[in-house]
């Protein structure tokens, strides 16, 4: 079989691998899947919350001390719990008060992956960026990452509606992990982003140069996100996914548009996804009077996921900013209309003509509010939005061709690789 022909064995990490709810383990469910259907050998190494796989790709669980777990977020571990030295750098980490997970896990993926250099021909890293990747690459496993987005942009985000100088210290020493990433980034020699203005913000905010990112977009399944014609559309009904109870998904602003149409109609709001305790959106519903016309939902298959679009009458991504956005082609591609901000890549995605949907600046309540309104209230038009967002997606956008143009930069990377020395 031809060198550039035969199957790979690809090694693919993820710090948290959440099933149903975030990008992350979505891309390593489907991206994995999608791999696997071409023929080549795929191995997931996830900490918790752990993805949901295909039967035939195995999954190497690598336990976090678990911190920042739903329930108890910010748990300080047991002593007797330390057992390793990556578990020591967790802790030493989150003592600090940074995001520790990201520079534990690569730790973590490295001692697994020193002992099995003969198994993989390459690790992908999906947006960890920790040290522990250069430990990977000098132990002679080429590595390539995929950035979704610079975390910085959260960051700025989360400085930016910091409530006093106390809460802006915090955040810096949250993000701190950023620039572990930034360095880590810089010295990998390929990197896959998901949109051209992910690539532009990673090569302003991580310095890394242009020429070693390249883009391939997410997927979808159309084949599973669809239309249901025998389903009935609520009149009043939104829906919206937030993956992360954070200013960037912009859920304040939506409940804020959510209040101002309860004034004229009776809409009723789906959240896919889970509220933090105490958090923003929690509050926000409190504050404007909205607990009996929101429903949050988690932990359902996608299927479920699917019927709630079809019992929708519109779909809203309200970020802030979005590196590409999954939510958005799916509520697309099941033929839902589409109201979504200007926020990062989603014109790039969503289109901006006004045919595929109808886009609002980000942060602006009132605009979202418009845009639902028309929506709500021109069935026709919004046929016509949902009908022509499903064209986009299907023309555009499959996991199999994200898996084809990823195993093209697999194969470059290993192309790059300096001649093994001879016996």
């Amino acid at each position: 079989m031809a060198e550039d022909a035969r199957p790979l064995r690809i090694a693919l990490l993820t710090y948290r691998g959440k099933p149903h709810c975030g990008g992350q383990g979505v891309y390593v469910h489907q991206l994995s899947k999608a791999l696997v259907d071409l023929g080549h050998h795929v191995e997931v190494l996830s900490g918790q919350p752990y993805p949901v796989l295909d039967e035939r790709v195995p999954l190497h669980r690598l336990p976090s001390l678990d911190i920042f777990n739903d329930a108890f977020p910010g748990r300080f571990p047991g002593f007797w719990e330390i057992k390793s030295w990556a578990d020591a750098t967790e802790v030493a980490s989150f003592t600090t008060g940074a995001f520790s997970e990201p520079l534990a896990f690569s730790i973590r993926a490295w001692q697994l992956l020193r002992s099995r250099l003969g198994d993989f021909d390459l690790v992908h890293d999906n947006q960890s960026l920790g040290y522990g990747l250069l430990a990977i690459e000098r132990a002679g496993l080429p590595v390539l990452g995929t950035i979704h987005h610079p975390i910085t942009v959260d960051r700025q985000l989360e400085l930016q509606h910091a409530q006093g100088a106390l809460e802006r210290l915090g955040k810096r020493r949250w993000y701190s992990f950023t620039r572990m990433q930034a360095r880590v980034a810089r010295r990998l020699q390929r990197i896959i982003t998901v949109s051209e203005s992910s690539r532009d913000d990673i090569a302003r905010d991580q310095k890394v140069p242009k020429d070693r990112m390249h883009v391939v977009p997410v997927g979808v399944d159309p084949e599973l996100f669809r239309p249901l014609p025998s389903v009935d559309r609520h009149p009043q009904q939104i829906i919206t996914t937030a993956s992360a109870d954070v200013p960037m998904k912009g859920l304040r602003h939506l409940l804020e548009a959510v209040a101002k149409l309860r004034t004229e109609r009776d809409v009723r709001l789906v959240v896919i996804g889970t509220p933090r305790l105490g958090g923003g959106s929690a509050k926000a519903i409190d504050s404007l009077g909205l607990g009996h016309v929101v429903e949050f939902i988690s932990g359902v298959p996608d299927q479920r996921i699917v019927e709630l679009y079809a019992t929708s009458s519109a779909a809203v991504v309200p970020s802030l900013y979005e590196g590409f956005s999954l939510p958005a082609i799916e509520a697309m591609s099941a033929g839902t209309p589409l109201v979504a901000t200007t926020g990062g890549a989603l014109p790039e995605v969503a289109g901006t003509d006004g045919e595929t949907c109808l886009l609002v600046p980000p942060g602006d309540s009132e605009a979202l509010a418009g845009a639902l309104g028309r929506v709500l209230d021109d069935p026709a038009m919004a046929a016509r939005i949902g009908a022509a967002g499903r064209e986009r997606v299907i023309s555009r956008w499959s996991w199999r061709h994200t898996a084809e143009q990823t195993v093209q930069h697999y194969r470059a990377l290993l192309a790059d690789q300096p001649p093994s020395p001879s016996p």
